[in-house]
């Protein structure tokens, strides 16, 4: 959520992010809401402070043992005449209060459609953000790896992981529909050793671990800008007024929501592994094969909670994308980074980076990581501050990146590491975690 006084001061900047982020938002009409909200507040103070002045009127001149009770007697005015007076402000009284009970009527509306403007209000991109309309838009900054070559054909993941018995996508449609899978074996222990390495890594980085709520409340979907435009990716539980989370980054980033924290204690720095659902709206017929493009998955997240300084937020916007990218070295495969445009941004995002690793069954780079800096979008949203040493509040900044997601991650360990006899070559760095195993074989 941006300052509304940003908004009043900056109306083209806000219209001009609108448009660039394609995203519809009616800046003039919040612009009179927002008037007619400050008109009606006027008016309201107003009248309160007259009410409550003149009911303490009303009680001095009607309390013989008051100060202004006896100044008013020393004054020359008779018992009478101050009572008279106190009638007359007594009928003020009831004229007004029937006034203010109109106006707080009018202003819940108002309010009302106030509130529902501003959600709808973007974060105007950074200046580094290219322009564009699309993910086709978005610009390459580097390529990290060599794509290898192989002297046979490749087989793709599900073919891969079907012959070896550690992917079922059939019963995986059977159990859930279309866009479900499971994993069995070696590929379930694939799948829990990537995390797990991912996680083990942000630890040792001075990240806190944390445990987090999947199915959370729908202001903390709002908090973070998922609700109200990117609703109809949520699985709601509608009768408890829940919302099953899309990623860790929500319960994470809204973790000390209405806090006030203290500088010294900043940047907070928290990583957690949660299972992750998403509807997949709008992506009928799209990547609908394999394990790319699913309903649901595990992510380990990472999240920073840091001081409200531009240049602090950009350094640590690199740290967490080289966390990505050090893990991708770790497990030997190719990907390339891309600085997002500002058609494929979200509306709390100031710039986001994507990972994309290449695919051999895509016949390119697939998208695996998102690394997003917010300034204080989310943090005002979720009453997110801290405290200087000077004692002014001020809001967070907030950043997150993908550490790894998986089953996703596996289609290029698995593509990328076959051999010429159906086999798959464990990645060294994973072995650990699945007994020193070096080796996926078919089951005998």
């Amino acid at each position: 959520m941006l300052d509304m006084k940003f908004i009043r001061e900056n109306p083209d900047l806000v219209k001009k992010a609108a448009t660039d982020k394609r995203i519809i938002c009616d800046v003039d009409r919040l612009l009179q809401v927002d008037q007619k909200r400050r008109d009606l507040q006027l008016q309201l103070d107003t009248l309160r402070t007259e009410v409550k002045e003149n009911g303490q009127r009303v009680g001095l001149l009607r309390n013989s043992k008051s100060e202004w009770y006896r100044r008013a007697m020393a004054d020359g005015k008779t018992d009478a005449e101050i009572t008279a007076e106190a009638d007359r402000v007594q009928a003020e009284l009831t004229v007004l209060k029937p006034k203010i009970k109109e106006l707080e009527d009018s202003e819940g509306p108002i309010l009302s459609e106030f509130d529902q403007l501003m959600l709808t209000v973007p974060q105007p991109a950074d200046a580094e953000v290219p322009l564009g309309k699309d993910e086709s838009e978005n610009v390459e900054l580097r390529k990290v790896g060599e794509v290898p070559k192989f002297d046979f054909e490749l087989k793709d993941h599900v073919k891969l992981g079907t012959e070896l018995g550690i992917i079922d996508v059939e019963r995986g449609v059977k159990l859930a529909g279309s866009r479900n899978y499971l994993l069995r074996a070696d590929g379930a222990l694939l799948h829990q050793a990537v995390l797990r390495l991912a996680m083990d890594m942000m630890i040792a980085r001075g990240f806190v671990p944390m445990v987090v709520p999947v199915l959370v409340r729908e202001e903390v979907m709002y908090g973070t800008g998922y609700f109200p435009t990117g609703r109809d990716q949520a699985y709601l539980c509608e009768r408890d007024q829940m919302s099953l989370v899309g990623t860790a980054e929500v319960p994470l980033t809204a973790y000390h929501t209405d806090e006030i924290l203290s500088e010294k204690d900043l940047p907070l720095k928290y990583c957690a592994t949660s299972t992750c659902f998403r509807r997949e709206a709008g992506a009928a017929g799209k990547d609908t094969y394999g394990l790319y493009r699913i309903h649901l998955f595990d992510k380990v997240e990472q999240v920073i909670l840091c001081r409200n300084d531009i240049e602090e937020s950009k350094r640590f916007h690199g740290e967490i994308l080289q966390n990505a990218e050090d893990v991708l070295q770790v497990l030997g495969l190719p990907y390339r980074v891309v600085n997002v445009c500002t058609g494929d941004l979200g509306m709390g995002q100031v710039q986001k980076f994507d990972i994309e690793t290449w695919m051999p069954s895509r016949g390119g780079y697939g998208e695996t990581h998102s690394a997003s800096r917010f300034y204080e979008f989310q943090s005002r949203r979720l009453k997110l501050r801290y405290r200087d040493g000077a004692k002014k509040v001020h809001f967070c900044h907030t950043l997150n990146n993908t550490v790894i997601a998986s089953p996703r991650i596996l289609i290029p360990i698995l593509e990328l590491y076959q051999n010429r006899d159906g086999t798959v070559t464990i990645p060294p760095v994973l072995r650990p975690y699945l007994g020193g195993k070096e080796r996926i074989e078919r089951p005998a």
